[in-house]
């Protein structure tokens, strides 16, 4: 047989096949992983941020497609602004961004604040804390008003909740996103009180507040969300009447939740309109919101519910 072999009359080993490398899977382009960021008024800065976090993921999945090491980073993030200046909704558009580029596997949004967390003996605040980050898995961890785990002294179980956020946080580094929020200067003083906890978040990023043209924007995609119309005449107005309405409510400018605050107001006055008009409701009607919607004008006479 030997001899055989050797004059080529029986076949040698089959070579065993070597199965191909697999094509790297490429990443969702910026613009569909990144819209739910996009898609907001502003905050360039964050913006920013979310577009490095993009390419170094989208880096690293193709160093591992060709063999490089390429080692998954914590993505934990402090929130540093006054509130109204879109913390929470920026919180919620990451989850998702991530979760489309395939950073974290279901992108949800889970929101406690230090009540959520801190219990009533030893022991309980613990247990709380681990239960909220069970729930956030796969998604992110927005604690708001976090600067006051930080009050209450030495033996208060806030530092509890946050030695116990610390090390789920290395923990689970890969699997979440914890996000802590609050104003500058109080989130400074919760990062001094555990330089753990410091050390473990890379991304820090400052919500100033909206300028008055980003205001006037996010009040109109306000109206648009909820199915409304500024008429031509409302919408040229919209600036001076959105002035005029935030100095009426007594709210800091800069202020998105004074923005919503305001749109909401007029659309009450809206339906108030609607219903004191002495003409059928119709479809113009119904979806067009008037300079008076937004200033407060009129709207004072008697309320009839059409059949």
């Amino acid at each position: 047989a030997e001899a055989l072999l050797r004059l080529g009359h029986l076949p040698g080993p089959r070579p065993v096949p070597v199965p191909a490398a697999p094509a790297p899977v490429p990443p969702p382009p910026p613009d569909v992983a990144l819209a739910p960021l996009e898609g907001l008024v502003g905050l360039e800065s964050v913006k920013a941020a979310a577009r490095e976090i993009y390419a170094l993921h989208a880096v690293s999945r193709l160093r591992r497609a060709v063999g490089l090491r390429a080692e998954a980073t914590a993505l934990h993030m402090v929130f540093r602004g006054p509130p109204g200046t879109g913390k929470t909704t920026v919180a919620r558009a990451f989850g998702e961004a991530l979760r489309r580029m395939g950073a974290l596997e279901r992108g949800h949004l889970v929101e406690v604040e230090r009540g959520d967390l801190v219990g009533e003996y030893v022991g309980h605040t613990a247990r709380r804390t681990r239960e909220a980050v069970e729930r956030a898995l796969g998604g992110v961890l927005f604690v708001d008003e976090a600067y006051a785990l930080a009050r209450g002294g030495e033996k208060d179980f806030g530092r509890e909740a946050v030695d116990t956020l610390v090390r789920q946080m290395e923990e689970h580094r890969h699997r979440l996103v914890v996000i802590l929020a609050g104003y500058g200067e109080e989130m400074d003083a919760l990062l001094a009180m555990n330089p753990g906890l410091a050390s473990r978040i890379p991304i820090r990023l400052d919500f100033p507040d909206f300028s008055p043209a980003e205001l006037v924007a996010i009040a109109r995609a306000m109206y648009r969300d909820r199915g409304y119309v500024l008429s031509p005449a409302a919408d040229a107005r919209l600036p001076h009447l959105l002035a005029r309405g935030l100095a009426e409510m007594g709210e800091g400018r800069g202020n998105a939740r004074a923005v919503r605050n305001l749109v909401e107001r007029s659309l009450r006055r809206h339906a108030l309109r609607v219903l004191s008009t002495a003409r059928a409701p119709d479809f113009a009607l119904l979806a067009t919101v008037l300079p008076e919607d937004i200033a407060g004008d009129g709207h004072g006479g008697r309320l009839s519910i059409p059949p």
